[in-house]
C-alpha cells in the first residue's frame, strides 16, 4: 500500500509515520515543509495543480494530512489549517490516482461541552476560538469533496515529544524547574479544566486503522475519559519524585493570580494574570465518545495517562 504522509515532522506525524513503517505492507512517502521531508511542498502557498502533478506522479492509494499549526492570529490558523486542507482536496479531486484521504481533526472542533457530557460526532459544532474555527472549516472541506475521506477528530494527545508549550508540558517543565531548584512547593495556576487526554501512540494506531478501513465521515479519537489538570499534576509529581507541596491557584480565565503553568515564580508579591491553560475554546470539560472508532475501526486506546505523563516527565527531566 502506497501511502503519502503530510506533516511527518509534527507532533502526531512523526508517531504516524513511525508506525506505517512499522508495517512492512506500507510503502510510505513524507512530503513537508521540512528539510529532511521526501518531498518539500508548502500546503499553505503551493498550488493544487503542482499537488496533482506529484499524486499522479506517485499515485498514492491512501493521504494523511497531519500538517497543520496550533498556535498563531487566525490568518495563520487559517492559512496552515484550512487553505492547506483545501489544497489537498483540490489536488485530491484532479488526480487520477483516487487516493483515500486520513485527515487529522481536533476536539476543538466542537467547542464547549456540558461538564459530565461525552461528545459525539453529531454534535454540533460551536468552536470557541480560531483554531477550532479553522480546523472545522478543513474539516467541512474533506467532508464536502466527494472524496473517500474520513477525519479523526483527536481531542488532548499526550505522551512523549508533548511539545513545551503545551499544558501538560508547561507543566512538566514548572516541575523539573522546581525540583532543579530543590522548591518545597510549586504554585501552579488553571487547573481546574478538564479534557480527554490519549496518547499520542494511539493516535498514530487510529490513523493506521483508519487507512485501512473504508470508514467515512468524522470519528472520535479519545480515551472517553476526562481528566482534570490538578489530578495529572499530582501524577506527574508522583512519577516524577517530586515531594513538594502543590499550591493550585486556580480560577477563571483572565483572573488576576500568581504564576501559571511553566511561568517562573515571582519574587514580588504583585499578583500577575495568569494565561488559561486551555485556550482552545472548550471550557472547561470535555470528553469523546469513542464508540465510533471501537465500532467502525476495530480501535480502543491502550496507553494510560500515566505511562503517558512518565514518557512526558522523562523527556523533561533530560531537558538542560
Amino acid at each position: 500500500m502506497r501511502v503519502l504522509l503530510i506533516g511527518a515532522n509534527g507532533y502526531i506525524g512523526r508517531f504516524v509515520a513511525d508506525r506505517l513503517l512499522a508495517d512492512p505492507a506500507v510503502q510510505l512517502t513524507a512530503l513537508g515543509r521540512g528539510d529532511d521531508a521526501d518531498v518539500r511542498f508548502d500546503l499553505a502557498t503551493g498550488s493544487p495543480g503542482a499537488l496533482t502533478r506529484f499524486l499522479d506522479a506517485v499515485h498514492p492509494q491512501v493521504v494523511v494530512n497531519c500538517a497543520g499549526a496550533t498556535r498563531g492570529g487566525a490568518r495563520e490558523l487559517t492559512r496552515h489549517n484550512t487553505v492547506a486542507v483545501a489544497t489537498v482536496c483540490e489536488a485530491l479531486r484532479r488526480s487520477g490516482c483516487g487516493a483515500r484521504l486520513v485527515q487529522i481533526g481536533c476536539g476543538a472542533e466542537y467547542g464547549p461541552s456540558q461538564p459530565g457530557s461525552s461528545t459525539a460526532e453529531d454534535a454540533v459544532p460551536r468552536p470557541g476560538g480560531p483554531y477550532g474555527v479553522s480546523k472545522l472549516a478543513a474539516t467541512e472541506l474533506v467532508l464536502g469533496s466527494g472524496l473517500d475521506a474520513v477525519v479523526l477528530r483527536v481531542f488532548s494527545p499526550a505522551g512523549p515529544g508533548t511539545p513545551a508549550g503545551s499544558p501538560l508540558g508547561r507543566l512538566a517543565e514548572a516541575m523539573r524547574r522546581a525540583m532543579q531548584s530543590g522548591d518545597g512547593e510549586l504554585k501552579l495556576g488553571g487547573l481546574g479544566a478538564q479534557r480527554d487526554f490519549v496518547d499520542v501512540r494511539d493516535v498514530a494506531r487510529a490513523v493506521h486503522a483508519a487507512s485501512l478501513s473504508a470508514a467515512q465521515g468524522v470519528i472520535n479519537i479519545g480515551s472517553g475519559r476526562a481528566v482534570r489538570l490538578r489530578d495529572a499534576a499530582a501524577i506527574l509529581a508522583r512519577v516524577a519524585g517530586y515531594g513538594g507541596a502543590l499550591h493550585e491557584l486556580d480560577g477563571p480565565p483572565g483572573a488576576l493570580l500568581r504564576p501559571a503553568i511553566g511561568h517562573p515564580r515571582a519574587d514580588s508579591d504583585h499578583a500577575a494574570p495568569v494565561a488559561y491553560p486551555y485556550p482552545d475554546g472548550c471550557g472547561g470539560w470535555q470528553q469523546a465518545d469513542v464508540r465510533t472508532a471501537r465500532d467502525r475501526l476495530g480501535w480502543r486506546p491502550r496507553i494510560n495517562l500515566e505511562e503517558s505523563l512518565a514518557d512526558i516527565w522523562m523527556e523533561a527531566a533530560c531537558r538542560i
